[in-house]
């Protein structure tokens, strides 16, 4: 699988058997995505609209949750991402930066993506409120602790439990009273792993976003693939 394309074993034929051969015998210089460098205020912009968005999805699902329970549980998880939010609003402010100038470049790149995973319905919504968030907050984290001097405090905003407890204790009970319902919702958080992961390029200079650069990276990336697996788990999914 390309990490950043959609290109499959058709798109990896056109290459030459020379050229695959001699790519492969290249030294890797694999690095994390800590040490990618990168503007720290368009990075803050970016990782800030992010949460907001998150935190705008969830609040959606919550409004739109078929019990007052689920209501509840769903508003409180809500608040999670607009803490973080509020977290980099302040790491901009701190570097002199306009936080409203620092995120508008990227915001309609991530509405379009938000609504594209908004689902069909409610619970494909909840679904990508779990998994998409989970796998931009893993990517995020990363690269945010890389800046200096208050990164690793704001990847550690973005790790943890987060929203999830609350939403798989949603998504499960109805997946316990429908298995056909997590048997769509499986489908339908495979079809959402390669949509997250070209959002999440974005943020990678373009160094980083070519075959070589993508291999530097690939690591991390796999470990960000297994954490999206264990998410489907814990909901009985299959990845």
């Amino acid at each position: 699988m390309r990490w950043f394309g959609r290109g499959g074993k058709a798109a990896e034929g056109t290459r030459s058997r020379s050229k695959s051969k001699a790519h492969a015998e290249l030294p890797i210089d694999r690095v994390a995505l800590d040490n990618v460098e990168l503007d720290p205020l368009a990075l803050l912009g970016r990782a800030a609209y992010v949460q907001l968005a998150q935190f705008h999805a969830l609040s959606r699902a919550a409004a739109d949750a078929p019990t007052v329970e689920a209501k509840g549980s769903l508003a409180s998880a809500a608040g999670q991402f607009l803490a973080s939010h509020r977290a980099m609003v302040a790491a901009l402010e701190h570097r002199g930066a306009n936080p409203a100038e620092a995120m508008a470049p990227f915001e309609p790149a991530t509405d379009r993506f938000f609504a594209d995973v908004r689902g069909a319905n409610w619970y494909e919504g909840l679904t990508s409120c779990y998994l998409v968030d989970g796998l931009l907050d893993d990517f995020y984290s990363r690269l945010l602790a890389g800046i200096e001097p208050d990164g690793r405090e704001l990847s550690r905003l973005l790790t943890g439990p987060r929203a999830s407890a609350e939403v798989v204790a949603v998504l499960s009970a109805a997946i316990a009273r429908d298995p056909r319902l997590g048997s769509r919702l499986a489908v339908w958080g495979r079809r959402l792993v390669g949509d997250t992961l070209l959002c999440a390029r974005g943020a990678l200079p373009e160094t980083v976003r070519t075959p070589a650069g993508e291999a530097r990276v690939e690591p991390v990336l796999t470990e960000l693939m297994a954490e999206h697996t264990r998410r489907m788990d814990r909901l009985g999914l299959t990845a």
